[in-house]
């Protein structure tokens, strides 16, 4: 089979086409073709060397792990799941340590001693090829309705499962009007970040009642700007509003969602974090130089605000069903927006660019057809 795959020792990213066709081995297995994989971040950072590890016998690791494919044979016991489903596949795959009671539960995404396995990112071949091969609990049905936009649903677990983990926190405290549980606006949130992950974020965070902006660095107007604001979420440019600033207009900050990547910012934001508000990292910096930071107050603010920072990585199986049921929502709402969230799609043989050239768009995607999605 074709495949994209990156060769740590030799820095080098090419398409192969000897890649070895995947067999069912187990009642539980499931055979996909794949049909897109969405670029990301993560990917670009493999193909500078940054980080990326190949299964154990290889010399190269297969990308992708923003995948959508089209189940084509199941296995004797695969109950859930049938040929022409579409699936969107989960990431991460559990350690065998049997002490780990995050992977024995499924739950793979709380891994306790960082022994699991990713696809497409650490040593484990990823959805960048024609047809993978996975266990049925890793595969998650996809309405047919979704089609053209279900390769947004990796991405969108990033929001969601921060989106359950704030809900979870913040039953410490009586955090919604006890007669109105269900009122819109009660809560005000921030997201830091206009990427793809900071776009759907917004998105999430409105449907789930919150009162949302976006803060970002790029001046409006702008393609990324003009897109939020088409679904009812102010943008601000850091750029031209600064952090204390942008704190004013909003208002009482109950929680930031970071989807920046940029620790001066994020910092900065964070000081302006509500009384019992709770701030969620979600994004990996890269090695920039420190950043100075007044650790005492922070440290005040904390403890004296109640307030509570987590951070979030990977996604379980009810957050990629979260993901898609939001998505649906999404598209029920904003479909034109959710569509322009998808810049371009191209061919595998495009990858060299889009991978290790200057960064475009918003979320570029690898076509494993040879040609566009159709609605």
């Amino acid at each position: 089979m074709k495949a994209l795959a990156v060769f740590p020792e030799k820095e080098e990213l090419r398409v192969i086409g000897d890649h070895s066709m995947p067999e069912l081995t187990s009642p539980h297995d499931v055979k996909v073709r794949m049909l897109e994989v969405g670029v990301c971040a993560t990917d670009r950072e493999i193909c500078s060397f940054e980080y990326g590890a190949p299964p154990q016998g290889f010399d190269h690791l297969v990308l992708g792990h923003e995948g959508l494919g089209e189940v084509v044979e199941v296995g004797s016991a695969v109950s859930t799941l049938q040929p022409k489903d579409l699936v969107v596949p989960m990431v991460r795959r559990p350690c065998n340590d049997p002490e780990c009671y995050s992977c024995r539960e499924d739950r793979s995404d709380f891994c306790y001693n960082g022994n699991f396995v990713e696809r497409g990112i650490k040593e484990c071949h990823g959805f960048m090829t024609d047809y993978v091969v996975d266990h049925e609990k890793f595969l998650c049905k996809v309405p047919p309705e979704l089609r053209d936009v279900a390769v947004l649903i990796e991405p969108l677990t990033v929001a969601e499962k921060a989106l359950e983990q704030i809900w979870q926190v913040q039953q410490r405290l009586p955090w919604t009007n006890p007669e109105a549980p269900n009122e819109q606006g009660q809560h005000r949130a921030v997201v830091l970040g206009a990427g793809p992950v900071g776009i759907m974020g917004a998105m999430a965070f409105k449907v789930a009642g919150f009162d949302t902006y976006v803060f970002s660095r790029s001046p409006a107007p702008n393609p990324k700007a003009n897109l939020i604001e088409s679904f009812g979420v102010p943008y601000i440019s850091c750029k031209t509003t600064s952090v204390e600033e942008m704190a004013r207009q909003v208002g009482r900050i109950d929680v930031v969602y970071e989807a920046i990547g940029v620790a001066d910012i994020s910092f900065k934001v964070l000081d302006h974090l509500a009384h019992n508000g709770i701030f969620v990292f979600t994004g990996i910096p890269g090695y920039d130089p420190p950043i100075e930071l007044d650790a005492a107050k922070l440290m005040r603010n904390i403890v004296l605000k109640n307030q509570a920072v987590i951070g979030t990585v990977n996604a379980s199986r009810k957050t990629f069903q979260d993901a898609i049921r939001d998505l649906g929502t999404f598209m029920e709402q904003w479909p034109e927006a959710v569509r322009a969230i998808i810049s371009g799609r191209y061919a595998v043989e495009d990858a060299n660019e889009l991978l290790m050239g200057k960064a475009t768009g918003i979320k570029n995607v690898i076509s494993l057809t040879g040609k566009p999605a159709e609605a």
